[in-house]
């Protein structure tokens, strides 16, 4: 074997050497940094009554931007990482805060009892007038006088009838007259629409009424 060969076969196993290490180095540093994934579950229960679980509790992380939701009895259950920081909040609940520690395992249960969040507001008086002066202005404004004279005028039975006769029709009426047009029209299909002027019993009814001055 001449000597050059010798020292492409020696530089050849030194960088085959230089590889490996390189290749271990990579899977031992990639290996550290590498966090476990734990299926982590639990039940919402409120501190005032832990016999029944809180739906609809939002447990998420927000650095990763992954969470889910407590079921109707309160279970949820979602993959985490070991460090992940998440946080568990509910409208009327105080949000509460968990680290998912390091285990051995690949599942963990917690028990998560949330403390209401209560906030008394100052007691507000509610007024249609923004103060009590303008609102006795306007109870004195609308004390009027009215006469005796003018309401009888308005209870005159004539009048009355006057005003219901000539009040148009309103929207509701107006869509009963259209409907009952409507549906005499469609009657019409099957034959002309009869002429009370051409009924001879109307006539008779008519000359009687002349004779009694009705």
């Amino acid at each position: 074997m001449t000597e050059n060969a010798r020292i492409s076969i020696k530089s050849l196993g030194i960088i085959l050497t230089l590889a490996v290490v390189l290749c271990l180095s990579y899977t031992s540093t990639y290996g550290q940094g590498k966090r476990k994934i734990i299926q982590l579950s639990g039940i919402i229960l409120s501190a005032e009554d832990t016999t029944s679980g809180v739906p609809g509790v939002h447990i998420y992380v927000p650095k990763a931007g992954r969470g889910t939701t407590s079921n109707r009895v309160g279970y949820w259950s979602m993959p985490v990482l070991e460090g992940d920081e998440i946080v568990i909040s509910a409208i009327g609940f105080e949000k509460q805060y968990y680290k998912i520690p390091q285990s051995e395992k690949d599942n963990l249960t917690i028990i998560v009892e949330l403390v209401s969040d209560i906030t008394y507001l100052e007691e507000v008086e509610i007024m249609p007038f923004p103060t009590e002066e303008v609102l006795k202005e306007a109870v004195i404004a609308l004390n009027l006088p009215v006469s005796e004279s003018v309401n009888e005028q308005n209870l005159n039975d004539e009048l009355l009838r006057l005003m219901i006769e000539t009040t148009p029709m309103d929207a509701s009426m107006n869509s009963s007259w259209y409907l009952n047009n409507w549906v005499e029209y469609q009657n019409d299909n099957f034959g002309p629409r009869p002429n009370p002027l051409l009924n001879p019993f109307n006539w008779a009814k008519f000359f009687k009424s002349l004779k009694k001055k009705d």
